[in-house]
């Protein structure tokens, strides 16, 4: 190619190019600008966040995704007094429980559930030990879910003195052979148990003859026996030349041998006229003469 045939712009031709060049640098300094505009307003919308939750010295945490940016800061808890019976989801959210632990708190007070003490409130699935050590000192159980135990009129004072019998006091006695159950139980460490038992064994003895008696029931307390007495007692006596052996060993001092024994001297000698016939008997020791003598009769 000769040299007089290379390619000169035209005028017109130069303007055009020259005209693109400055749309093109205008064009890249819009979007320089817009850019920087853009983060400074979302930096100082982190910063405004950011200060409305307290922390107006540190950035709100951001997280880049496609469409922008999204706040992810969690809300500060708040600590204030609160009745668990009655707090709502907006309170307990605050206190910064959980969605899943309201509703769990919600379910449980659907169910009847009632806190009584703020130890209570330590059962609340997902409560670690520092949240409950944090919360227990503002948790306020309403008078209304105590126990109604705990009312006055539900107290000892003023109790049931059928169900509760009020206790003799030191000095005062009962007659142990006039006494029924009612007033046994009145007698300090006897029950509804112990005065049956000792019922039951009088009308088996055939009436209480001593008070040392009692020691013959089963872990029969001894405290009780200061407060027992005995006037002017009377038994039930069998005639001991008329009972079989089965009718004797009945009695809770007659056993099997010494019935057998009653028994085979009535067979040998004749009807008894004392128990003092018996003594020579290796079952008849004096002891157990002594003891059997109010009871029997010839």
């Amino acid at each position: 190619m000769k040299i007089s045939d290379k390619f000169y712009y035209r005028k017109s031709d130069s303007r055009i190019l020259v005209g693109l060049l400055i749309m093109a640098g205008i064009c890249m300094v819009l979007m320089w600008m817009y850019e920087g505009d853009k983060g400074t307003t979302e930096e100082n919308g982190a910063e405004n966040i950011a200060m409305e939750s307290g922390k107006s010295n540190e950035k709100a945490p951001f997280h880049r995704k496609k469409q922008g940016y999204y706040y992810t800061a969690e809300a500060k808890a708040e600590l204030f007094t609160f009745d668990p019976n009655t707090a709502d989801s907006t309170t307990l959210l605050r206190l910064g429980l959980q969605p899943w632990q309201v509703r769990s708190i919600y379910k449980y007070r659907a169910h009847g559930g009632v806190y009584r003490r703020a130890e209570d409130f330590a059962h609340l699935p997902g409560l670690t030990v520092g949240m409950y050590r944090r919360l227990k000192p503002y948790i306020r159980i309403s008078p209304d879910y105590l126990p109604a135990a705990s009312l006055p009129e539900a107290s000892y004072e003023d109790r049931d003195t059928v169900r509760f019998p009020i206790k003799l006091k030191e000095g005062e006695h009962i007659v142990l052979n006039r006494a029924d159950t009612t007033a046994l139980k009145h007698v300090p460490g006897i029950g509804s148990g112990y005065a049956r038992a000792i019922i039951a064994y009088g009308e088996k003895l055939g009436g209480y003859v001593s008070i040392d008696q009692l020691d013959e029931i089963g872990d029969f307390p001894q405290e009780a026996k200061k407060y027992l007495v005995i006037e002017n007692p009377t038994t039930r006596r069998m005639n001991i030349n008329k009972l079989t052996i089965s009718q004797l060993k009945r009695h809770p001092y007659i056993n099997f041998h010494q019935a057998k024994a009653i028994d085979d001297f009535r067979r040998l000698y004749g009807p008894l006229k004392s128990l003092q016939q018996l003594k020579l008997h290796r079952d008849f020791p004096p002891k157990a003469i002594e003891r059997l003598e109010p009871y029997v009769e010839y």
